[in-house]
């Protein structure tokens, strides 16, 4: 959003002789910065546990599945590791770059 202020700014100012919007850099107060952070930690935690537990059920229904001679089991327990894998790394590359961001943002 500040680069469109300053692309903005920046025609404006060429129309003009005085900078019309005043030049923008977007930062949070640091009494927000502990804890946005710790609330980014902590569902991030508890996002990736929870794929960690999805792919351990993944992996017995696929046991059950196989050793029972259930196939539907058995594939919706493939289907479940996969999806618990895309989603931990989903998670962990979403709260990275929002973390990534949030710290570009201070300097």
């Amino acid at each position: 959003m500040s680069q469109l202020l300053h692309t903005v700014n920046d025609v404006l100012y060429l129309a003009a002789d005085d900078p019309i919007v005043p030049d923008v850099k977007p930062s949070v107060p640091g009494t927000l910065q502990t804890p946005t952070g710790k609330i980014l930690g902590w569902t991030a935690g508890v996002g990736l546990s929870l794929a960690v537990l999805g792919g351990l059920a993944g992996w017995a229904c696929v046991a059950i599945g196989h050793n029972s001679e259930r196939a539907g089991l058995a594939s919706r327990g493939k289907q479940a590791i996969v999806w618990s894998l895309i989603s931990g790394m989903g998670i962990g590359v979403t709260s990275g770059l929002v973390l990534a961001f949030y710290n570009m943002t201070q300097g």
